[in-house]
């Protein structure tokens, strides 16, 4: 559009009428964030719907670059546990779990390492650089990124992250390029074990000295009662959260996500933040405006300090 061509609000475009003035309330009430936190890491642990429901994935992309281009370093983390599945499936081998976590042979090894680094990490690097950001993949495996070490032998390559070398990711977003990392970690031997993503995000943010770091899920954050969605906590301390997991407050799938939050922050992320993906923007709603919609996990609550 011209500078000279009117524009003709649509009637379909919820951007028109009284629309403006609140979008510029949005902006005036982000730029503190973004002065803020300017020039500081992000890491965004990208997963659960808003990975798979289309318009979602098309949204957070755009979230992402929007994230680079006010002065923010994101760091996106991936898993991807249901295309890992599917893909088993159409090869006729069924999966086994274990405490939630998927055996893994060498047969499936195999698949994950070609699902997240060949499929699911390429179409989120190309999402955002359709929509003018500059990112690219890579997994633990790359630049000695993630030392793992075998978690049970039960579990076959299964890892757990035993060192980070941060120095690939940080030259990568001095350069403002957004590393899209694969949960794929090897031993010093070389080989390579799959990691889950939640605890490779942790470690991530921690090495990197993260301002924040941000999962997103299908739950509106962490919950007081599992069972009433509005009993949400907006903010808690790693020792409360802690309290609840073992008061049993928190449970099942929760449990990971939240010792992921404990775990970044004490390894030295500033926050770690548990956002519902299913909301359209989440990640801006949290990190730029003053309400926020899920829940914040820091050392120390504001009335500890």
């Amino acid at each position: 559009m011209s500078p000279e061509t009117p524009h003709t609000p649509d009637p379909a475009d919820e951007t028109h009428g009284f629309e403006p003035e609140r979008r510029a309330r949005a902006l005036v009430e982000a730029l503190p964030y973004i002065r803020r936190f300017r020039g500081a890491v992000v890491v965004v642990k990208y997963g659960g719907h808003a990975m798979i429901d289309p318009a979602l994935a098309s949204s957070f992309a755009r979230d992402i670059v929007l994230v680079r281009a006010v002065g923010l370093h994101p760091v996106v983390v991936h898993g991807g546990a249901p295309q890992i599945g599917e893909h088993l499936r159409r090869l006729g081998k069924e999966s086994e779990f274990r405490d939630g976590l998927r055996v893994t042979d060498a047969e499936t090894l195999e698949v994950a390492r070609m699902v997240l680094v060949g499929k699911v990490g390429r179409d989120i690097v190309s999402a955002i650089n359709a929509n003018g950001g500059a990112a690219l993949g890579l997994s633990g495996e790359d630049g000695n990124l993630v030392t793992a070490v075998p978690r049970d032998p039960a579990l076959g390559f299964v890892g757990d992250v035993a060192a980070v070398n941060p120095a690939l990711l940080e030259r990568l977003v001095t350069r403002e390029i957004v590393p899209v990392v694969s949960s794929i970690g090897a031993d010093e031997g070389g080989q390579a074990y799959n990691i889950n993503a939640d605890t490779m995000a942790a470690a991530l943010a921690g090495a990197l000295g993260a301002a924040k770091v941000v999962y997103l899920t299908d739950v509106p954050g962490l919950l007081a009662d599992t069972a009433e969605p509005s009993s949400l906590v907006s903010r808690a301390s790693v020792g409360e959260v802690e309290a609840m997991i073992d008061s049993g407050a928190v449970s099942g799938g929760m449990i990971p996500k939240a010792r992921a939050c404990v775990d970044a922050v004490r390894q030295g992320a500033g926050s770690a933040h548990m956002l519902d993906g299913r909301i359209p923007h989440a990640v801006l709603l949290e990190l730029f405006t003053d309400a926020g919609i899920g829940t914040m996990i820091t050392q120390k609550t504001e009335d500890q300090l």
